[in-house]
């Protein structure tokens, strides 16, 4: 043991053990325990111990490792991955996109850039209640409304001007055309290539299982497809 890398209460520590007298230099306690033997009864007792510790770990590890239990829990934990890899297969599908012409894609695009550079619209002083700011567009009708009268560093006005590309107007960001309804019925004689569906917003979820189900089977697209936890005799 290179007893020079120790410090004074480490040397001192060993020299208790070994029933050595403490006192003095480091210089004086290296050699004192130089003299006394590296290897004292208290020290071979101390690695004795640490070895045999070390052995009762790696036995345990290997236990655990060659046991039948540790690979039931390996092969639990693959099989609800596999479980929910499943499950977002069955949830998670591809969009599918409307039949276009090539002008109509160009149309579209020119209403994307069109929506860009169009302004914010906000109620008259949105800025001073905060019920205002989170409320939509309401028309100025004040007689001496500065915003009315289009005064400088007031807020745009909704005016005809702002209006996009006619041709595709109302026509969803994709390029279908958006049909509300609420029973399956309603799906009936919509083009899956031009036309998408939208459940409203009161139909519950026995209803929308069913709108779910008959629009996969005529191949519509659903817009707010949710994820429906279908027990008992929502199956």
């Amino acid at each position: 043991m290179d007893y020079d890398d120790l410090t004074v209460a480490e040397l001192k520590d060993i020299l208790r053990a070994a029933s050595l007298p403490v006192s003095g230099k480091k210089a004086e306690l290296i050699a004192r325990l130089t003299e006394a033997g590296d290897d004292s009864p208290a020290e071979e007792a101390a690695e004795a111990d640490l070895d045999e510790a070390i052995d009762d770990v790696d036995a345990d590890i290997d236990d655990a490792v060659d046991s039948d239990d540790l690979d039931d829990d390996l092969d639990d934990d693959f099989e609800g991955d596999e479980i929910f890899e499943d499950e977002w297969d069955d949830f998670h599908t591809a969009r599918q996109k409307p039949v276009l012409d090539d002008e109509t894609k160009e149309l579209l695009n020119l209403r994307a850039s069109q929506k860009k550079q169009q302004p914010k619209f906000r109620r008259q002083e949105w800025f001073r209640y905060k019920r205002l700011s989170r409320t939509g567009w309401k028309k100025p009708r004040g007689d001496d409304s500065s915003q009315r009268k289009n005064r400088r560093y007031r807020s745009p006005m909704v005016r005809i001007g702002y209006g996009k590309v006619a041709e595709v107007r109302g026509l969803h960001p994709s390029g279908f055309e958006e049909r509300l309804v609420h029973a399956a019925s309603d799906l009936e004689g919509l083009d899956p290539e031009r036309e998408v569906v939208r459940i409203a917003a009161s139909v519950g979820n026995r209803k929308r299982a069913s709108i779910h189900d008959r629009a996969d089977d005529l191949g519509l697209r659903v817009l707010n497809r949710r994820r429906i936890e279908r027990k008992g005799d929502l199956q």
